[in-house]
């Protein structure tokens, strides 16, 4: 008798799987748990195991060798350990950790390992890199040249940011500076720069309330979140920065522009300080190993632009640092500040005068300069600074109560209103042309007669009248950067109409628009 049809297919399918199934030897390497605690594990019988390697755990744990030791390795856990215990197998993956890239990652949030942290699905990857890659070298490099348009006055005027470049953002805690980072990656809206935020140790709250600004205000559809929360295993949170780094990388590789925002890198050397005391590695100035300084610049230094030969692409990194009593001389803030290519310093008396964003204009500076500028807000903001600078100087003189001449006061009157422009609502960038109209309404002096109280209420005028009645101006200055004479005459009288400043060409006749002043 015939044997059942479905017995037939199931030989042949067990036939074919034995033929295609290769036969050759394999080489697996098993050690086991010594001991563990606080995410660390120390692991024998490994002695191949090399630095950075992946390694499972029984119930499919996964860690990676940290140190390495004649007797043991010191693991550090990526998953959650209480399952785990001193006895159990490990197994080595001949693996590095790597983190999957690609453009499926947009508008997603996801852990530094890649697994998703929302309700959109599984992750779509190109391809899996590893989050430890070597910095582009100087011959793949080129010139810092291009804009960031942050859409924050004070420094889109006077610490211009560049394509390429690195700027530390420090200050104390509750000073403004993942507000000042959100609000630049909000303004990406309105250009072609890929933004990738990286959240390292911080409170999911905080987290979820600058996913929730970029998805209402900004374009989250060319964001990524990278998110390792306070609560998520130390190895998580040590991994995160160079996760995001090397996501990054992917759309600088492939000639786009992207920008990176690591909130914070004070946490991320408190993780790495836990981890090399965890581990058994001497300890050296404040307890930090010795390697901290390497940890974060061979991490920064890949934020970078390529050469024309290699697409052109560029990665710009906007790190975090946090101070303790605005002590910028701490161990690991001068540490950053020497690694980078500028710093904008929030300052506390500033942020609780309500100064926002409360930038001290004296200890900030880019090390890039004006070269990265556009050249029509160069050209009307490049005594700015110095202005600022005079007001602030002339200011602590005047509280002492002393009489001063009418030029001194004219200076203060106009410093004042530099000041009150400088600050600048949060979630709410400027476009290019608005930071133009602004910075030229400051150097003719058009606000000095305006009162200080209805500055708020002439920028947003401005903003729509630049809106309704100047749109081809606006988008030729967005477009090129740039602003011919004849432009700017025109948008000088528009701001001169909405402030209702008097026109000096004019011959004693009285204003006809209705203005802010009224």
């Amino acid at each position: 008798m015939d044997r059942p049809k479905p017995l037939d297919d199931w030989l042949a399918k067990a036939r074919k799987t034995v033929r295609e199934t290769p036969l050759a030897a394999s080489l697996s390497e098993t050690g086991r748990v010594e001991s563990l605690g606080d995410g660390v594990a120390f692991v024998s019988g490994l002695p191949r195991v090399r630095l950075n390697e992946l390694l499972r755990f029984e119930g499919g744990i996964m860690g990676f060798a940290h140190t390495l030791d004649p007797e043991e390795v010191g693991c550090v856990l990526l998953d959650a350990s209480e399952t785990l215990e001193a006895g159990f197998g490990v197994e080595r993956t001949g693996e590095v950790v790597r983190v999957p890239v690609g453009p499926h990652l947009l508008g997603r949030v996801v852990d530094p390992l890649g697994r998703p942290l929302d309700d959109k699905g599984p992750i779509r990857a190109e391809h899996f890199d590893p989050i430890e890659r070597a910095a582009p070298p100087i011959i793949a490099r080129d010139n810092v040249v291009s804009p960031v348009q942050t859409g924050i006055l004070v420094v889109d005027s006077l610490f211009a940011l560049g394509r390429g470049q690195r700027e530390l953002i420090i200050g104390d805690r509750v000073t403004g500076k993942t507000a000042l980072a959100t609000d630049c990656i909000i303004n990406q809206k309105r250009s072609d720069i890929v933004s990738i935020y990286v959240a390292v140790g911080q409170r999911s709250s905080s987290v979820r309330r600058v996913i929730d600004a970029v998805r209402r205000a900004g374009a989250d559809q060319r964001t990524i979140f990278v998110v390792a929360p306070s609560s998520a295993p130390a190895g998580l949170q040590w991994i995160a920065p160079y996760a995001g780094m090397t996501i990054a990388e992917y759309f600088r590789d492939n000639g786009q522009h992207a920008l990176i925002v690591i909130d914070d890198l004070s946490k991320h050397a408190a993780t790495h300080r836990e981890l090399a005391l965890l581990t058994r590695q001497p300890p050296g100035r404040e307890a930090y190993p010795g390697d901290v300084f390497y940890a974060h610049s061979r991490l920064l230094e890949r934020a970078t632009r390529l050469s024309a030969e290699l697409g052109g692409g560029t990665l710009t990194a906007l790190p975090i640092a946090e101070t303790d009593a605005s002590n910028l001389s701490a161990y690991i803030p001068t540490n950053l500040i020497s690694i980078t290519d500028g710093q904008i310093v929030l300052d506390t008396k500033l942020f609780q005068e309500g100064h926002k964003p409360a930038v001290d204009v004296g200890k900030s500076v880019s090390r890039v300069g004006g070269k990265t500028q556009a050249p029509a807000l160069r050209q009307e903001s490049d005594d700015l600074r110095l202005s600022y600078a005079q007001f602030l100087e002339l200011e602590v003189f005047t509280r002492f109560g002393g009489m001063t001449d009418q030029r001194v006061g004219r200076q203060i009157a106009h410093g004042e209103r530099i000041r009150a422009l400088l600050s600048q609502p949060q979630y709410q960038p400027l476009g290019l042309a608005e930071e133009v109209a602004l910075a030229i309404a400051l150097r003719d002096g058009l606000l000095d007669d305006l009162a200080l109280d209805r500055i708020a209420a002439f920028r947003k005028a401005l903003g729509a009248q630049l809106a309704s009645e100047a749109g081809e101006l606006v988008a030729s200055i967005e477009e090129s950067g740039k602003i011919e004479p004849a432009q700017r005459a025109q948008l000088a009288a528009l701001v001169r109409r909405v402030a209702g400043a008097p026109d000096p060409q004019a011959t004693g006749a009285a204003g006809t628009a209705e203005t802010v002043a009224e």
